[in-house]
């Protein structure tokens, strides 16, 4: 997806797209039934996928196609807002959140007919862990909780101990610590079983990986070009009512709308600037998730967020004042109105509404306020500090900066860019050497604990502010015990404020859907997330 990773501690909003040749399109022609007409058949618009394997699958191309190819134990349902049965046919914990037993579906079966039991899961789990893979997996955090994986990451274990499977269809797994919100990360799309075919040719997995979900791979990922799948006609569950889904690789969003609007492509990203021209001629969604005819334009909120990180190592990151009057200083709906067409939100708190929607998560700083800045700036003599705005090249920030530069500048910042391509820029924010930066933030799972812990506890990999607040560590460890949701909540609550009372980030904006459906797609559901509901998509 444009300017953006997504579902993994890689989701930074990686901004640019991934290089890939123009498809061709070869294995999508008319010989293979896919012609726009065809009602059994949908071409599906990504960016060339990091992964699709799922020990590696950290981003919303990769999750699209992986998603429907594997099933992990259980799911998220936006409409009942609650976790629902998918390998796992149920569930149960202890009385301290430290062991979860869940027991699989019997009879469902791999796209090579193998069985799914409890030891493909273990399997799969212990592949994402393993440190050896000649690719070492990005998304082995999701399993930092379980018991034995601090082990496998330091190579004094081959498997994970806290994993167990006492009989075929039950897989039981022990923790480090106490986590209610476990249940939550077991439903990320990568948390998914494997055959024994992973181990004995991981090579060839990774290009046609063999899942349990509704969709097999038909040939292998061509890069560059296409991915394509068809229905599992032996799938344990619903059955799919699309029988071929093309992946149609392009090498950006103007190449893909322009395949769309030539109707090549049924579902597609849509171009910046064009969202409300697109909106008039196909109208938009009821509901902003869910695509139908005539009301094809979904611009429904996502769980994700950009925003700016600040290094709390550099002299003038470290004072409060400076932290204030910028975060006061930035018109965040002008970026939205001028850059995003209105439809992006302005960033009231870390934690997006659609996760809680609680008047207690906003950050009192989080807001435009220029006479409010200026006399931070003016009482603590601040005017003619020097601040360097870091970004990564390719991904369109540069004009989000410019505004952003020209607000500090405004209340009497002295204020320069510095942009850099992709590699060189997560190198530059893992040392430590950028003053401001920009980063996104996509959740894995929808939960509090998701945006809080990763961002902001003082060991977290992406922690990049180096934000090191000992009360804020020691709320988050008592909040993840607690099992009550409702008490979790609020706990997590009182951990956003006082991370928002110390400001190590400033928010800026809350993510929007940007895409569009072709009139074939009869209704076709794209969650908060960025995951096409395929599996239940119906065309006309």
């Amino acid at each position: 997806m444009a300017d953006k990773l997504m579902m993994g501690r890689r989701t930074f909003v990686k901004g640019g797209l991934a290089a890939s040749a123009l498809t061709a399109l070869a294995a999508c022609g008319k010989k293979s039934g896919s012609s726009s007409s065809s009602n059994s058949s949908m071409k599906y618009y990504i960016n060339d996928p990091v992964a699709i394997d799922p020990y590696n699958t950290q981003e919303s191309e990769g999750t699209q196609v992986e998603h429907i190819l594997f099933d992990s134990l259980c799911d998220y349902d936006w409409d009942k807002e609650e976790i629902v049965p998918k390998a796992a046919e149920s569930w149960e914990a202890n009385s301290d959140g430290t062991e979860f037993t869940f027991h699989l579906v019997k009879g469902a079966k791999f796209h090579n007919g193998d069985k799914v039991d409890a030891k493909s899961f273990k399997r799969g789990w212990e592949r994402i862990c393993n440190p050896k893979m000649a690719t070492p997996s990005e998304i082995n955090y999701h399993l930092a909780p379980v018991v034995g994986y601090d082990e496998m990451q330091k190579g004094t274990a081959t498997e994970l101990s806290g994993v167990t499977c006492p009989d075929d269809y039950t897989l039981v797994v022990k923790l480090s610590a106490p986590m209610a919100d476990f249940p939550y990360i077991c439903c990320h799309p990568a948390l998914a079983p494997v055959p024994q075919a992973a181990l004995d040719d991981p090579k060839s997995f990774l290009t046609k990986p063999i899942g349990n979900g509704p969709y097999m791979m038909v040939g292998k990922w061509e890069s560059g070009q296409y991915i394509n799948v068809k229905r599992f006609d032996d799938y344990y569950g619903k059955k799919p009512s699309i029988k071929k889904i093309y992946f149609s690789i392009q090498k950006d969003p103007k190449t893909a709308f322009s395949e769309f609007e030539a109707g090549n492509i049924d579902f597609t990203s849509i171009p910046t600037g064009r969202i409300k021209e697109t909106q008039k001629k196909y109208g938009k969604s009821k509901d902003g998730y869910t695509c139908t005819p005539k009301h094809q334009v979904i611009t429904g909120a996502e769980t994700s967020i950009y925003y700016l990180t600040l290094n709390l190592q550099d002299e003038t990151m470290k004072d409060l004042n400076v932290r204030k009057a910028m975060s006061l200083a930035i018109d965040r709906q002008k970026i939205i109105d001028k850059l995003f067409e209105g439809i992006r939100k302005p960033a009231t708190s870390f934690v997006p509404s659609i996760i809680d929607d609680d008047k207690k998560d906003v950050w009192e700083f989080s807001k435009y306020d220029k006479d409010a800045a200026k006399k931070i700036v003016d009482e603590n003599n601040l005017a003619g500090k020097e601040i360097t705005l870091s970004y990564n090249s390719g991904g369109d920030h540069e004009d989000i900066m410019s505004i952003i530069q020209d607000n500090l500048e405004a209340v009497g910042f002295k204020v320069k860019q510095s942009s850099m391509e992709w590699a060189s820029y997560l190198t530059a924010l893992s040392g430590g050497n950028y003053q401001v930066g920009r980063l996104g933030w996509i959740a894995d799972y929808p939960t509090m604990d998701n945006f809080i812990y990763p961002n902001f506890y003082s060991t977290a990999d992406n922690n990049y502010a180096k934000y090191n607040n000992p009360e804020v560590d020691k709320a988050i460890d008592a909040a993840r015990q607690i099992t009550d949701d409702d008490e979790r909540r609020e706990k997590y609550r009182e951990v956003n404020q006082v991370i928002a009372a110390d400001l190590p980030v400033i928010p800026i904006m809350f993510y929007a859907h940007n895409h569009v459906a072709s009139d074939k797609v009869k209704s076709l559901y794209y969650d908060p997330q960025g995951k096409a509901d395929l599996a239940n998509t119906k065309l006309a």
